[in-house]
């Protein structure tokens, strides 16, 4: 019975039926005005009501045989070495076991990425869950995993016990598992035995700079890193309060641990993100630069202080000084994500199209982002390559509807889902999604800016500008950007536009 209520859901049945009962009530209530107002000797709804149930059962029928060839169409298979980390489950020890938990998953994430033969699923999509599901091979083929990797975390003074299991998402059966008894002073060591089995498991054999990479431990204080982790745990969101709580997260974690070199690289980080998302609330730039120096002099050869210091430098104008330091770090870790987004971001926003595309498609081969699927059909797009750009756009729209599918509060991300629909002809399902984007968050001048892109794809050019204007009102400040966008190509000529332009640039100025 299960294996047959299942294939009805495959199927879309149950969805063929909604409708139909709809348009059938519908029909009844048109039927039952048209008979009280035109007093039809024919009872209508009588008959109306005999040729619906007369038609139920075809149309059921039309509807299982159709929906089979979606049902049967084969599901593409995850790489053979992908894995998805979901958060550790803390099954005693209160917040101090969940923090632990959720610290331990988020630096496995971070090893197991640095990994050149491994694919690791991003932690927007793999930590959306808070629980592991009943149904692991299910969640594989929703996150795009081989592998998931699930554990939980029981903390009882300083006993800190950590059970773990790597599953494969196909078949369900366990690749790896243990369990680790320490205590708490022991984490860094069970997070290395644990990236290391689970590449052994992978089949991966490790270079000798992963293995450095993976092995090197960040702090030796666990209250600073339970405030760093904290602190990650609120960037993750890239919300402006949420920022602002990383911050202070970041700052505790230094003060217990000065030499804390992450923790300065994550002040850095989130000066960065303020600047380029909410640059009314005032980020310390100088400060952050201080922050991302301060890091680099605790560890020259720590990547993410370098990418660090090229996001403060790109966002304060200082491009070929922010290029430098984002190549330095991706020299020194191939596999950081944020070295290569924000490069690619500088060399978008200077014209140079070409290098963003090339940059973008590191940053995704390193992690499925839909950020960076979107931004590198756009600059395909921008360099009139429109068939590898409508592929790129089919490609973001997939990645946005996964990340949406799981994170369905992102206003962000639905507006370029929205603008991919769009470009892919699908315009009033853009429409649709732009206004879902402003229901989410309305005061988010990222979000206005990108709804404006949509109704400047959309031939909506008063409606465009209306938006463009109100996000500039808000806080949106970003001139370079504005003039290379080419969603906004439609509104250049138009007076409005360039007097916003001049206006923006002004008050870029003034600040």
């Amino acid at each position: 019975m299960g294996r047959f209520v299942s294939e009805v859901l495959d199927r879309r049945v149950p969805q063929v039926l909604g409708v139909y009962l709809a348009a059938g009530w519908a029909l009844l209530e048109f039927s039952s005005w048209a008979e009280t107002r035109y007093a039809l000797q024919a009872p209508a709804v009588e008959v109306t009501i005999a040729v619906l149930a007369a038609f139920l059962i075809p149309t059921l029928g039309i509807a299982w045989r159709i929906g089979a060839e979606g049902a049967r169409r084969p599901r593409p298979r995850a790489p053979p070495r992908s894995v998805a980390v979901l958060p550790f489950v803390a099954v005693g020890g209160g917040e101090q076991a969940e923090l632990f938990g959720f610290g331990l998953a988020d630096r496995l994430v971070t090893d197991l990425a640095r990994i050149r033969d491994l694919q690791v699923v991003a932690r927007s999509s793999s930590f959306a869950y808070d629980e592991v599901p009943e149904d692991v091979r299910k969640l594989g083929r929703v996150l795009g995993a081989r592998a998931v990797l699930e554990g939980c975390v029981h903390l009882s003074d300083q006993r800190l016990r950590v059970t773990t299991h790597l599953v494969d998402a196909e078949n369900g059966y366990h690749l790896w598992s243990q369990r680790f008894d320490r205590t708490r002073d022991d984490l860094f060591a069970i997070e290395d035995e644990i990236a290391h089995s689970v590449a052994r498991a992978m089949n991966v054999v490790l270079l000798e700079h992963e293995r450095r990479a993976i092995g090197k431990v960040p702090t030796r204080h666990i209250e600073a890193l339970e405030y760093y982790v904290r602190g990650r745990r609120f960037l993750f969101q890239t919300r402006r309060r949420s920022l602002v709580f990383a911050r202070e997260m970041f700052g505790k974690a230094i003060a217990v641990d000065p030499e804390f070199g992450l923790a300065h690289a994550g002040l850095a980080d989130v000066a960065a993100l303020l600047a380029m998302y909410f640059p009314t609330s005032g980020p310390d730039l100088e400060r952050a630069r201080r922050s991302a120096e301060r890091a680099l002099e605790l560890d020259p050869d720590q990547a993410e202080s370098h990418a660090a210091l090229g996001a403060v430098l790109f966002v304060s104008g200082e491009i070929s000084a922010a290029e430098a330091s984002f190549r330095q770090a991706s020299k020194l870790d191939p596999r950081l994500f944020e070295a290569y987004y924000f490069h690619a971001r500088a060399c978008f926003q200077t014209g140079r199209f070409d290098e963003a595309a090339d940059l973008y498609r590191d940053a995704l081969r390193v992690r499925e982002d839909y950020a960076s699927a979107f931004f590198l059909a756009q600059s395909l797009e921008a360099v009139d390559r429109p068939e590898e750009a409508r592929e790129a756009y089919r490609d973001a729209l997939r990645v946005t509807q996964r990340h949406l599918d799981l994170n369905p509060d992102d206003a962000r991300a639905a507006t370029m889902h929205a603008v991919a629909l769009c470009r892919l002809g699908r315009r009033m399902e853009g429409l649709e999604w732009a206004e879902r984007a402003l229901n989410l968050d309305s005061e988010d001048a990222g979000v206005r800016y990108n709804v404006a892109c949509l109704y400047a794809v959309a031939g909506l050019p008063e409606r465009a500008l209306e938006c463009l204007e109100s996000a500039v009102a808000i806080g949106f400040g970003n001139p370079e950007w504005l003039d290379r966008d080419p969603d906004l190509e439609n509104l250049r000529n138009l007076p409005a536009f360039e007097d916003l332009m001049e206006r923006t640039r002004a008050r870029d100025q003034v600040g």
